[in-house]
């Protein structure tokens, strides 16, 4: 069946076409103005919408979903005791039932907010093994998003599972739905013989990492090895292409520097790193380095549009200056986002052109002052973020969202989720 959106303003970051049409079915088939439109099986008019790609999340935690409401003692005086006291906590008692609901409820509430596809950071003490595959079936195969994962290797679990889990898991994965890379906690959770080990086993496998999210990594390794945070990951020879290096707020000029010698991404998180105290990035100073950024939420929620918006702020309030990053900066990072989703998924996605996966979200918006190429950046920032609220979501060609509800009965899922969320808690007071 060969579906058409009509009436249509289309807009990718790139390019803004008002009165277009889009045929496609799995794939875009064709786009061109409505004076060219033929007809089609199944037609929706999208006048008064702005048509964009979905988005891509480019670093999440879905595991942290039933931390929402959770309530649990906690008197952290640095980072790494805020993890002991709550999300290692958490995750050292996620079981299959746990991280299959957990991946349900993240990908339903994705959707509703515009996001398609999804990189993921997982870890579950109590279910390692089989983890990723069951990530996989609720987000990708039930829900219908796409979806890149690994599993946090590191000290606090067995390290031979986490790297079995890992490379199993990419190996039988690699398709436009889903794929995998190998997942390590951070430095300060591997000691220098599991760098050593990790190493031995992936060869080039790109790594998901967090490095130098606080000052207490590169505390720890300078302490174990007198490098700093990407000097040590460099020496073992982990930092290969298309590696994701999340949130890098410490890190040395030396270390950029060294960076813009690779080929890989770091993912920023502005919304998070502000939540946990943690700072900022120098996002500026990595892209002056022709370093490439993603943006991600870490798991803090799913309403993605406020981690984008929160990049700009972040940025001018770091900075003290509100011309040192721009609109056109918040589009580069965007566009990242689907290079490196379209890399590791092996296909196209992030334009609304013909050969593209036909991922895309109807926004509704009556713009209150002109709108045209030359502005329509300023409109997507300050006027469709500002209500982010997708009607219509595709992903993969299927219609999953209308009139802003996902188009499935969702109240059993949430009714038995919370059943889930109390076990889990219970089994956190245990601890």
């Amino acid at each position: 069946m060969i579906k058409a959106i009509i009436h249509a303003d289309l807009f990718d970051y790139v390019d803004f076409r008002q009165d277009y049409y889009i045929l496609f079915d799995t794939q875009i088939l064709e786009v061109g103005p409505m004076k060219d439109f033929a007809g089609a099986d199944e037609v929706f008019d999208a006048k008064g919408y702005v048509m964009t790609p979905g988005l891509v999340n480019g670093h999440s935690h879905i595991y942290s979903t039933f931390a929402r409401g959770w309530n649990t003692p906690c008197n952290a005086k640095n980072f790494t005791e805020f993890l002991e006291q709550m999300w290692w906590k958490l995750d050292r008692v996620l079981d299959q039932e746990a991280v299959y609901y957990s991946g349900l409820l993240s990908a339903l509430e994705c959707l509703e907010n515009g996001v398609t596809t999804v990189v993921d950071h997982h870890a579950s003490g109590q279910y390692i093994k089989g983890s990723l595959a069951t990530l996989k079936k609720s987000v990708c195969d039930e829900i219908g998003l796409r979806g890149v994962f690994c599993f946090e290797t590191s000290d606090r679990f067995d390290l031979q599972t986490c790297i079995e889990e890992n490379m199993a898991f990419a190996k039988g994965s690699k398709t436009s739905t889903a794929a995998g890379v190998f997942g390590m906690h951070a430095n300060m959770t591997l000691s220098n013989r599991s760098l050593e080990t990790i190493k031995e086993q992936i060869g080039d496998m790109p790594i998901h990492i967090h490095v130098g999210e606080s000052k207490d990594d590169g505390e720890y390794t300078q302490k174990v090895s007198g490098q700093t945070v990407v000097e040590r990951l460099d020496h073992f020879g982990l930092i290969n292409k298309n590696a994701i290096l999340s949130h890098c707020i410490y890190l040395t000029e030396k270390d950029k520097d060294l960076l813009k010698e690779k080929s890989i991404y770091i993912a920023v998180n502005p919304t998070s790193n502000m939540n946990n105290g943690v700072g900022l990035p120098d996002v500026k100073g990595l892209m002056n380095r022709g370093i490439k950024c993603l943006i991600g939420s870490d798991g803090l929620g799913s309403h993605f549009a406020r981690d984008i918006q929160n990049l700009l702020y972040t940025m001018h309030l770091k900075y003290q200056d509100a011309q040192a990053f721009g609109l056109a900066d918040i589009a580069s990072i965007i566009g990242h986002n689907y290079e490196y989703a379209s890399t590791l998924l092996g296909c196209k996605l992030g334009r609304l052109q013909k050969g593209y996966e036909a991922d895309f979200i109807a926004l509704p918006y009556n713009p209150p002052t002109p709108m045209d190429s030359n502005n329509v950046l300023g409109h997507f920032f300050y006027g469709m973020l500002e209500n982010f609220k997708p009607d219509y979501v595709w992903c993969k060609g299927e219609e999953r969202v209308a009139q802003g509800k996902v188009k499935r009965d969702t109240s059993t899922i949430y009714k038995e989720a919370r059943q889930v969320a109390a076990k889990v808690w219970e089994k956190t007071n245990q601890r």
